[in-house]
């Protein structure tokens, strides 16, 4: 046990008025570790406080007793005894009257209040005498907003967890509960009154109950509520938003319908308010309501309730057509959020009460008259927009009063369908075998066009009906329903109509003739086959003049696509509901069709078309997308020699479209349904074949895309395979390398000193790269970098040397296949691949000792530690008389790739490749060649200054996010964190090294290193040395514009700039360096070169103009005068962010009042 002497000083210590907060926290944890660890008996703690909780000092009397419900809520756990829990409740029940020591009663009574039973719990008994004790004592609303929000919680927790104790209160409860929310504000304190009165009047169902009796008070309190005006900016700062303030609320105004004569009533009136968002509170609060009060209770309101939704669908409706439909005159609307709400009202008042509403609206006179009117013969394109606008009010409520019943689907049917089919010019029975799409009927449903129209909203909604139906464990027999009936007697009549639509489309008609005729007909073929009104040489037909019009329409972009969109979700519906006759209908008709268009030159279709068509109709289905994918190797084996032996143009351009067609869609679309490995095997195994079976390359431009298109499908395809599969693409790979002109590799200078000079090396063995072995080394490359880390590679060593030679010539893949390897060789032997000849440190050895650095010998790369052994980076005069800067720069850029793969996996060996860099870097700081005063660009400088931007862009190489390589897609090891690992280490140096220049070429050079790296890692790992790190910052930005190939430098650094001053965290330091930074920002925001540069130095203007007052004040008019520049900037954006910048800051002056 621990003496009084460990416990004591913690009791003094918090309830000493002078200790700060974290010392009160800290005396709070240490207590309730001595007794959660029994060091202390609760007993012997309330004996040592018995002082502090009695004395008549109220200060140190609210301390202790707060004390005591700080250690009761840290106990939660603990079990206690029965007689301990009633002694503490009835102590902190009586202490609810000491309003002095209030809180701590309050927290006290909550933590014995919630505890759970199998530690001990409050009895019932002593829960009343804490509601008691609530109802008699405290004044709610006379506290502050910590104690009412304690006082909510603590009548929360009574009525949910002791509804025995709390319900013989009765009366005065609710008097309790109406006088403590009455007039609150706070959000925090308004969700907890919501959520109590959701509770208690759950607890108090009865009609004629004490709930009954207050309901009106009750109710007139949270009425004032509605609809929620949120004045708080910014809701997290305060814990709860507007959202869960009104669901809070609408929970409330639904938890009983005792509260339906005051409630309804309410939000009609508030439809009436000129506020959208109250009128959308109010539909969504009644749609809510509504099935909580019950029918018999609604219906009295039926008839305000369809008045409302009537107004808001035809009478004003609040709808604007879409992009597409409005350049075409057509009829597809976006619904306001007021029409969508009303919407859910009446779908769920039908689904209550269905003949009362369908009542109303079949018998409404205005409704009636407006589709006599639409009976008519009339043009679509001459109605004005707000006749267009009721027609598709009037099609949405006829489609929700039809599909809300079977009954009420008849009688919608029997009231209107017989009349469109009569305007439409369509007879019962019409069962022939008549030809489709007769000129009549297609004069007619131009003419018609409301009709038809009104016509397909009514074939949606029975659809939904029966589909409803069908996905239930019973469903009634539909052939005998009246709507049934009526459908199938004018089906073919029907599907005549929308044939003409389609045709019309063809006729250079407009999109609304192809919305109604696609619709309709893709309505029809997606009917359930055991009740469609279509048979399958309908739908066979159907198909075939989809794809017909497919086929034909390509050039009117808004058609076609709803015509392809149509077939995708037929065979979307069959691959769904498992239709197995129409399945295979769909396949040969549409599939099939699809497949032949990829080698042919029918239809007249873009390449892009074709393939989207393809793609997007396989993805219904994997039988459908595995015959696409069939389709698209026979094109692959076909096409793939005359477009890489021959560079015929358009097998080139069908290629390159199938490869990405498979990186993009097909190869993702079997990642998530199933089936990828062999599909993607097959298409790696495909492009090995015919790139084993061609002896030559046709170069072109075009060919060098399809090089990039087979690289990137070559990827996607291996790194969803698995490692048996990898391993037998990998061997089929070498093969074909070790097959090519580049090998044998063992009479090459890779493998023995360097005898010859460094000339005669690269005429030898990298000019003589023919066009096929750069395409089988760059295939290669793209299977090494999709490997998955347990996958054995063949003769790894002469793999490396082989990627090392191609790097030279400024082979990007293969420095990327370098990295890769690197990255996931096994570290350790015994952590090797049975069959695996390398671990990743013999890699990096043959990497690195290779002679291809002899070409270095003479520089920085070969005197530095990691190349030469020594630790020499500085006093190197090394860059004279280079004659292969460009082979030193493709070293570079590889050497940042396999740098890449290591600090990925967080080896230590990125540790010399970065003072590589460096050294590079540093060069010519302290040896005199390039003096400030020396002539720009002259003598080695032209040779010394690509070598060192390389460099500096290495650092960029080293953390930037790869989309071609190193990332989690192609299985790379990456270490959490490793990007805040490599900042803390170089940094250092990069900043030393800055200091110590004095160079002009060499500072910028750093700098931009500088920016690279702080571009790339995490905000949050610079944030804390913000101080520290704005400086540099600004005096990067100094150095940088001098020069104008830095400025895409410029602008990341201006974007973590923004992230700095953005951030919480780095106001402290952004207010240190106010004026610093404001001078550098008036600077850019008249950067010439880059207007993103010139906009984002004009936003971080503005952020700046929220700093204190005293801060940038005295800047104020030298701001102004800068942007009154920007004023006339010649990019909109630019002048735009300027109007925003003057307003900022013209307004200081007013904010110094306040201040």
């Amino acid at each position: 046990m621990a003496k009084p002497t460990e416990y004591v000083k913690h009791i003094e210590s918090y309830v000493d008025s002078s200790s700060s907060p974290s010392q009160q926290a800290a005396s709070v944890d240490a207590l309730a570790i001595l007794l959660r660890n029994d060091l202390l008996t609760l007993e012997a703690l309330v004996r040592e406080l018995d002082l502090y909780l009695t004395t008549t000092d109220s200060i140190i009397r609210s301390r202790g007793i707060l004390l005591l419900g700080e250690l009761l809520t840290q106990l939660e756990l603990k079990p206690l005894s029965d007689a301990a829990i009633h002694s503490l409740i009835g102590f902190l029940t009586e202490r609810l009257e000491d309003w002095r020591a209030l809180r701590g009663a309050l927290v006290g009574c909550l933590a014995l209040l919630r505890r759970k039973t199998d530690v001990g719990v409050v009895t019932e008994n002593d829960a009343e005498a804490v509601m008691k004790s609530y109802m008699q004592y405290l004044q709610v609303q006379s506290m502050g907003q910590h104690d009412r929000k304690l006082c909510f919680e603590l009548l929360e927790c009574l009525l949910e967890r002791y509804p025995n104790a709390v319900q013989p209160l009765g009366n005065e409860l609710f008097y309790s509960i109406c006088e403590g929310i009455d007039e609150e504000k706070d959000p925090q304190c308004l969700i907890l009154a919501f959520h109590i009165v959701e509770v208690a009047a759950k607890l108090f169902p009865d009609p004629s109950g004490p709930f009954a009796s207050y309901a009106a008070d009750i109710f007139e309190i949270l009425g004032r509520y509605f609809p929620i005006h949120f004045t708080h900016p910014k809701s997290e700062d305060i814990g709860v938003s507007r959202d869960e303030l009104s669901r809070a609320l609408l929970l409330a105004f639904a938890a009983t319908p005792l509260f339906e004569p005051f409630a309804i009533p309410l939000l009609l009136d508030k439809l009436s308010s000129s506020l959208p968002s109250a009128k959308v509170e109010s539909f969504k609060y009644l749609g809510y309501c509504a099935p909580m009060y019950g029918s018999d209770r609604m219906a009295k309101h039926g008839g305000a309730l369809w008045s409302s939704v009537k107004d808001v669908l035809y009478t004003s409706p609040e709808s604007a057509l879409s992009v597409e439909s409005e350049s075409d005159g057509g009829m597809i609307f976006e619904e306001s959020d007021i029409m969508v709400e009303a919407l859910i009202l009446l779908e769920g008042l039908m689904q209550q009460n269905s003949d009362l509403l369908l009542d109303m609206i079949l018998g409404d006179e205005d409704i009636n008259n407006f589709i006599c009117s639409f009976l008519k013969p009339w043009d679509i394109h001459d109605t004005p927009l707000q006749l267009r606008q009721q027609l598709h009010s009037v099609g949405r409520l006829l489609a929700v009063s039809a599909k809300s019943s079977m009954a009420s689907c008849n009688r919608v049917f029997e009231k209107f369908f017989p009349q469109m089919m009569e305007a439409l010019g369509c007879s019962v029975g019409n069962h022939s075998d008549e030809s489709f799409a007769t000129e009549d009927r297609a004069l007619s449903s131009r003419f018609n066009y409301g009709t038809l129209y009104l016509c397909v909203e009514l074939l949606d909604a029975c659809r939904c009906l029966v589909l409803g139906f069908k996905e239930s464990t019973s469903f009634p027999d539909f052939i005998h329903e009246k709507w049934c009936c009526m459908l199938h007697g004018f089906c073919r009549s029907l599907i005549n109509i929308f044939f003409s639509n389609l045709e019309a489309v063809s006729g250079n008609a407009q999109s609304s003739f192809a919305y109604t005729g696609v619709k309709g007909l893709q309505l029809l073929a997606t009917f359930p086959r055991s009740f469609a009104p279509v048979s399958l040489l309908l739908f066979e037909n159907i198909l075939l003049k989809l794809v017909s019009a497919i086929t034909s329409n390509f050039d009117k972009k808004f058609s076609w696509g709803l015509e392809l969109k149509a077939l995708v979700e037929i065979g979307l519906y069959i691959e769904g509901y498992q239709e197995s006759e129409k399945a295979a209908t769909f396949a040969r008709i549409v599939v099939d069709k699809f497949v032949s268009w990829i080698s042919s030159d029918e239809p007249a279709m873009p390449l892009s078309l074709k393939m989207q068509a393809i793609c997007e109709t396989g993805m219904t289905g994997i039988s459908n997308m595995l015959r696409i994918v069939q389709g698209m190797e026979k094109a692959i084996s076909a096409k793939f020699t005359q477009a890489y032996v021959d560079g015929n143009f358009e097998s080139v351009e069908l290629v390159i479209k199938v490869l990405e067609c498979y990186s993009a869609r097909v190869l993702p679309w079997f990642e998530m349904n199933g089936g990828s490995e062999e599909v993607a095997w097959n298409l790696a195994a495909i492009i090995w074949d015919k790139i084993d079976n061609s002896s030559s390359v046709n170069l072109t431009v075009q060919n060098y895309e399809l090089l990039g298109a087979a690289m990137t499908a070559m990827k996607q395809a291996v790194r969803r395979c698995s490692q048996e599969s990898q391993e037998k693409i990998v061997n089929r790979a070498f093969r074909v390398l070790s097959a090519s002109t580049l090998f044998p590799l063992k009479d090459s200078p890779f493998a023995t000193s360097l005898s010859n000079s460094e000339d005669s090396y690269l005429n030898h063995h990298v000019d003589r790269v023919s066009c096929r072995d750069e395409w089988i080394i760059s295939l290669y490359a793209s299977v090494v970098i999709a490997l998955r880390p347990q996958t054995h590679v063949q003769n790894l060593k002469m793999v490396l040397q082989l990627f090392i030679m191609a790097l030279t010539k400024g082979h990007i893949p293969s420095a990327q296949a370098l990295g890769s390897l690197v990255n996931k060789l096994p570290s350790k032997t015994n952590e090797r691949h049975l069959s695996q000849e390398y671990g990743v440190e013999e890699a990096i050895d043959v990497i690195l000792t290779s002679s291809i650095w002899n070409f270095c010998q003479s520089n920085t790369l070969r005197k530095c530690s990691l190349f030469g052994g020594g630790n020499e980076i500085h006093n190197t005069k090394c860059l004279a008389g280079l004659n292969h800067t460009s082979v030193h720069i493709s070293a570079i850029v590889g050497l940042a790739w396999i740098g890449k793969g290591l600090i990925m996996r967080g080896h230590e060996g990125i540790k010399d490749i970065t003072m590589t860099f460096l050294g590079v870097l540093l060069e010519n700081t302290n040896n005199g060649d390039f003096p400030e005063s020396c002539d720009p660009i002259e003598g080695k400088e032209q040779v010394v200054i690509p070598l060192m931007k390389s460099a500096a862009d290495a650092f960029h190489i080293l953390l930037s996010d790869s989309e071609d390589c190193l990332n989690r897609n192609y299985h790379s090891v990456i270490r959490p964190l490793y990007k805040q690992r490599f900042y803390n280490s170089v940094m250092p140096l990069l900043l030393s090294s800055t200091r110590q220049s004095n160079s002009i070429i060499t500072r910028s050079m750093l700098f931009r290193s500088f920016a690279h790296v702080i571009s790339e890692t995490p905000l949050s790992a610079m944030i804390s040395e913000a101080n520290k790190l704005i400086p540099l910052l600004l005096d990067s930005l100094s150095t940088l514009t001098e020069d104008v190939m830095h400025k895409d430098v410029i602008y990341n650094v201006i974007l973590v700039l923004s992230a700095i001053l953005m951030d919480k965290n780095g106001q402290v330091a952004v207010l240190e360096n106010a004026q610093a930074i404001i001078n550098q920002l008036i600077g850019l925001a008249a950067y010439p070169h880059m207007m993103v540069i010139r906009e984002t130095a004009i936003q971080c203007l503005v952020a700046m103009s929220e700093l204190p007052y005293a801060r940038i004040y005295p800047l104020r008019t030298k701001v102004l005068q800068a942007i009154s520049k920007a004023l006339d900037d010649p990019k909109r954006a630019v002048r735009q962010e300027a109007v925003r910048c003057r307003q900022a800051w013209a307004s200081i002056a007013s904010r110094s009042l306040h201040f």
